[in-house]
């Protein structure tokens, strides 16, 4: 549950700042164009490319973890475990209800 939490927060905040950059290089860094400013256009996008790509193999990650951590489950859809629990109960329901043939 909890890395399926940071997965939700590390995937709000990659789309955030996606979204600040401008694919024309404008954005986020648009705003600081002029050479007296201590960030610059080239440290901005910097920062943001190397966040987009930080963020991103922390999601990488994050995924990875949390399809680990399911328990040692084969089935990757719970209907199909379901189905598996309910065809092995039937399974014992039948061969308790006939008699063993082998007999005496």
């Amino acid at each position: 549950m909890f890395i399926s939490i940071l997965i939700i927060i590390v995937a709000a905040l990659l789309a955030l700042v996606v979204l600040a950059q401008n694919p024309k290089g404008g954005g986020l860094a648009a705003g600081f164009t002029g050479a007296q400013q201590i960030g610059g256009v080239q440290r901005t996008a910097d920062f943001l490319e190397k966040s987009t790509w930080t963020l991103a193999a922390a999601l990488m990650v994050l995924c990875l973890l949390s399809t680990a951590n399911r328990g040692g489950s084969t089935s990757a859809d719970p209907l199909d475990e379901k189905i598996e629990v309910e065809q092995a109960a039937a399974g014992a329901d039948q061969g308790a209800a006939q008699p063993d043939a082998g007999g005496e």
